[in-house]
Order: C-alpha cells, then structure tokens, then sequence
C-alpha cells in the first residue's frame, strides 16, 4: 500500500490545529513514516465517563476534555507516498476546504474495496495520510532495518526550519496577500513540547534561559507561570554539536535576517497540554494549578 519507508519519529506538530484557514504542508517527509503511540479519532469518551487508573494506564494523568477510544499504533505518512487504494468520496468528514478524519477512514484499498486508511488535509491541519493499526500491518522491506543516521549525517542531509516564515491561506492573507509572515507553526508545536518538559524539570521554581532567539520563545511565558524571585534554575541549550554549557556561545542567522513577526512568539496551546498531561510530574499540586489555569482560559494571553 506504500513506497518503500523508512521510520522517523513522529513530528511534535502532528496534532497541530493552526490558525484559520490556513494551507499547511505536507507532515512527513516522502519515504518516512512514523507510529502515533495515541488513538486520535472516533468514538471518543468525555472525561468523566473515564476511571482515573484506566487513564493513568494510558498515559493520562492530568483530566482532558476527551479521549479517543479508537485503535492507537497508526502508522503516518505522506499522502504521497500511498498506493492501491482510493478515496471514499461521502466520508468527507466536516472539512471545509479539504478532508478530516471526523468520519473515520475515507480511503480503501482497492483489492479488497475495505476501508483502510484516513487521508488529512483540510485548512489548519497539517497533510497527511494515517493507516489504520488495526487494517495495515507493517512488512520489512528486504528483510532487514535500516540503519539510523548519525548526527553528523543527520546535520548534513537534514532541513533546518526557520523560525520566521511566510504562510499560505486559502482567502488571502491578512493585508490582502495569500501569504503573510509568521512565527513558524513548526517553531510554536516544538516549544509547546519543550515548554512541557521544562516546566515539569523545573519542580515549580523559577528558570533563567539564555538570552536572544531562546529568550523570545520561552521566557517570557516561564515568568507568568512559574513564581517570581531570583532563578534558581538555569536552562541551557545541549545537543550534538553544541558547545559546552559554560562556554560561550554565537547565535547564527540569515543575512539580511527576515522579515519579523509584529507579535509576540506563542507556543502551541494544543501541543503543550497534549504533551503535559502525559508527564506523571503533573500531579503535583502547583504543576495542576497552571494546567487548570490554562483550560479556564486565564492563560490566553501566553498561547
């Protein structure tokens, strides 16, 4: 039913709902795939209808609106790179320029006409096609794994996202474009995991990041949600190829730099809760305060 894939993890802005209207792009790279450990679609079940062990069973451990009862394990992929199968034309779903998932799969293979998979690629939703675990297994492609890229091989051949970048809508945009410049929606999904873990790492005191472009995307919102007072935890940025944390450390960017948002960096809302509720430190009485904060809204200002 595919190319031949080869697997990556899944993306942090996979479950992304950006802004209105918008024309996101494709997901996944062609020739990846990637397993989403959680179900995502219909039947779903409110919060209170769902024991406290059962959720903690599944990796909840903070209350959600909803969760889905579906079949998790879906293997995700570009639309691309989909075979033998074709669109169920009455399970649109309640899209309004595209395809959702909102009537469970809408594309069958075409051998045995049984619906199999669920293509995505309405306004504010990233493209992507998702194989239902439950009707698609996964078959080795000459027998064996391929091996994963090292981080050098990794830094050569990958694609760095800028964290400025000008987005497509379906209307037009805000100043009578189709385009308008923006913080990357990828940027905002990545923060909103990292915020996640920061927060939790941070055990309710406050933190210190470095200055510049990482100043912009976290402190501003480590300082409404954790306590005031001198930081006495100090975040810094770590990874292959960076420098030690003591040493100094050069910012590159483009030259001339690009043209600059006229608002405030956010993190993504949806991701940053997604990934919250499933860190078992957000059972401490401090962590539950902010997300209660955040599902009342008193936090609008900060997503």
């Amino acid at each position: 039913m595919t190319v031949p894939l080869s697997q990556v993890s899944l993306p942090a802005h996979a479950r992304q709902k950006y802004g209105n209207g918008v024309q996101l792009p494709v997901l996944m790279e062609s020739g990846t795939f990637a397993v989403d450990p959680d179900p995502w679609r219909r039947p779903w079940r409110m919060w209170d209808e769902i024991d406290p062990g059962e959720a903690e069973t599944r990796g909840i451990y903070a209350p959600v609106y909803a969760l889905s009862d579906s079949a998790p394990g879906a293997t995700v992929i570009a639309p691309g790179d989909v075979r033998g199968t074709r669109l169920i034309a009455e399970k649109r779903g309640s899209a309004c320029c595209g395809l959702d998932e909102a009537d469970g799969p809408n594309m069958a293979c075409e051998a045995w006409n049984l619906p199999v998979t669920t293509r995505v690629d309405d306004c504010s939703l990233w493209q992507a096609v998702r194989l239902s675990s439950d009707a698609v297994r996964r078959v080795l492609a000459g027998g064996v794994h391929a091996a994963p890229l090292s981080w050098a091989e990794l830094a050569e051949k990958g694609k760095d996202t800028p964290p400025f970048e000008p987005i497509a809508t379906w209307e037009g945009g805000r100043f009578g474009s189709s385009h308008y410049w923006s913080w990357s929606p990828q940027w905002e999904a990545a923060a909103g995991q990292a915020l996640a873990h920061l927060l939790a790492a941070s055990k309710g005191q406050p933190v210190k990041v470095p200055g510049g472009l990482t100043a912009d995307v976290f402190q501003r919102v480590l300082h409404a949600l954790l306590p005031a007072g001198p930081p006495t935890r100090r975040a810094v940025l770590a990874g292959p190829g960076r420098p030690s944390p003591d040493a100094g450390v050069d910012i590159l960017r483009d030259d001339p730099l690009p043209p600059r948002p006229n608002y405030l960096f956010r993190a993504d809302r949806g991701t940053f809760q997604h990934t919250l509720v499933r860190l078992s430190a957000v059972r401490s009485p401090w962590l539950r305060t902010i997300l209660a904060n955040l599902t009342q809204g008193t936090s609008a200002d900060l997503f």
